[in-house]
């Protein structure tokens, strides 16, 4: 099969390599999937840099654990009913080498999700870790039915499944910041009540004024270390910020006391290892998303599997208005 892959740590061009692998074949509770396409997301750069101390971990890496496809193998203990069946992809390269920047990949089964037949694959490579995460963001401590939630960076991957996620999930207003027009367009496509502009407007004014004084109760964040000040001016008592990124202040300081007299609920988001039970229910409410709704899958641009290493710079340019994808079969 053909596939991208790095054997060291580095800078994109230098060390993705895309050329001819052995296909991989399913073993015992997996499927294999033909790929159609490959979904990039900020983790799959921050590995492939060794973000953090992360070390390589295998002597050889397909990257990428978001993708989409047809199984075309199953495995023993796996119902051949499977075979033929369209599927998105969680975690295929999490704490394995091969993900799904190639054409084929074996999982296990359960990480190879059905999709509704009306949707397109190249949606399908979409949602995986961004959607889960999104999930886990908000639904991780109870229903959100009738509450208020904002979501900071609602043109983003995983804010603008937030976005739907919250809207389906019976919120009652939704309000997303974003940092352009264009991101404004996004977000209010995906759903957003409210869309605020963070570089030209003072959010937590605005916030408020949406509200009537009152606040929100629920915030999903993707920049919690420069987003504090933010946060505790608009933040309801017992309200509940979800964190599931930082990039921008790695390493805050948190005020403490602010949040304790607040009674704040501070929820950390690491998708990769939320509990099993917390990625069955993802799983089965996204499936009941995808099915009942009109969901709105952004994607930016999509690069041929020999361009894999324009597709993980143009993700890390910061440029990107929606998702970037890696069309496998191309």
């Amino acid at each position: 099969m053909r596939a991208a892959w790095y054997a060291k740590q580095g800078p994109a061009k230098r060390v993705i390599k895309v050329g001819e692998m052995d296909t991989p074949e399913a073993g015992p509770g997996q499927v294999r999937v033909r790929l159609a396409y490959s979904g990039l997301n900020p983790s799959d750069i921050k590995r492939r840099q060794g973000f953090g101390g992360q070390q390589l971990g295998y002597p050889r890496i397909i990257p990428h654990s978001d993708g989409a496809g047809v199984i075309d193998q199953v495995g023993r203990g796996v119902a051949k009913s499977r075979l033929g069946e369209k599927v998105w992809i969680w975690s295929g390269q999490w704490q394995r080498p091969f993900g799904t920047c190639a054409e084929y990949i074996a999982l296990p089964a359960r990480q190879a999700v059905a999709m509704p037949r009306r949707m397109n694959l190249l949606h399908g490579a979409c949602i995986g870790i961004p959607a889960i995460t999104a999930h886990r963001a908000l639904f991780a401590d109870g229903p959100i039915k009738g509450k208020t939630v904002l979501v900071t960076g609602g043109a983003g991957a995983v804010g603008n499944y937030a976005i739907q996620l919250a809207k389906w999930g019976g919120a009652a207003l939704v309000l997303a910041t974003v940092s352009s027009p264009a991101k404004a367009r996004q977000a209010k496509a995906a759903g957003a009540d409210v869309v605020i502009n963070y570089k030209k407007q003072d959010v937590a004014q605005r916030v408020m004024r949406a509200t009537q004084q009152e606040g929100v109760d629920h915030v999903v964040e993707v920049a919690f270390g420069v987003n504090q000040p933010t946060i505790l001016k608009v933040l309801k008592p017992h309200g509940i910020i979800a964190c599931y990124a930082s990039d921008k202040a790695p390493e805050p300081v948190l005020n403490f006391y602010a949040f304790m007299q607040r009674n704040a609920n501070l929820r950390w988001v690491f998708m990769y290892e939320i509990p099993d039970a917390a990625f069955r229910q993802a799983t089965r409410d996204i499936t009941a998303w995808l099915s009942k709704g009109k969901p709105h899958h952004p994607v930016a641009e999509t690069f041929p599997l020999s361009q894999t290493a324009d597709a993980h710079l143009y993700l890390q340019s910061g440029k990107a208005n929606g998702n970037v994808i890696v069309a496998v079969d191309k």
